[in-house]
């Protein structure tokens, strides 16, 4: 995987807790229960995604539609809602710094769904 600081980053953004879904072979990051991030390699029965790292974001439509058109390393999402997740091959060229955003964007799209007080909590504020 060439993004080697992709699970220090994802772990470092606040609530963000980490698991293992062995059936799916998953590596999942969620905020109090709710996906953000899915860090997986699909083996090459699944086509386009087969043989690649890979992390699914969140994403709203229109930009993933956008980022799709820019990057050929962005997909729709992996084993998702295809409209709502995006699927970033981790051995491509997307630059850190994009994939960084797409991470945080991805976060604050749950955060900004859980209760005002659970906001907070996870914000310390």
């Amino acid at each position: 995987m060439k993004y080697e600081w992709l699970d220090e980053y994802l772990l470092s953004l606040p609530g963000a807790e980490k698991d293992y879904k062995p059936e799916w072979q998953w590596f999942r990051y969620m905020l109090r229960g709710r996906l953000f991030a899915a860090v997986c390699s699909p083996g090459p029965e699944h086509r386009t995604y087969g043989g690649h790292d890979l992390v699914n974001l969140k994403c709203g439509p229109a930009k993933a539609e956008l980022l799709r058109a820019q990057y050929p390393e962005i997909l729709p999402g992996f084993y998702t809602d295809k409209r709502n997740w995006i699927a970033c091959l981790l051995d491509g060229d997307l630059p850190d710094e994009v994939l960084r955003e797409l991470c945080e964007s991805s976060h604050r799209a749950v955060l900004e769904k859980l209760p005002k007080y659970v906001q907070r909590e996870i914000l310390g504020g």
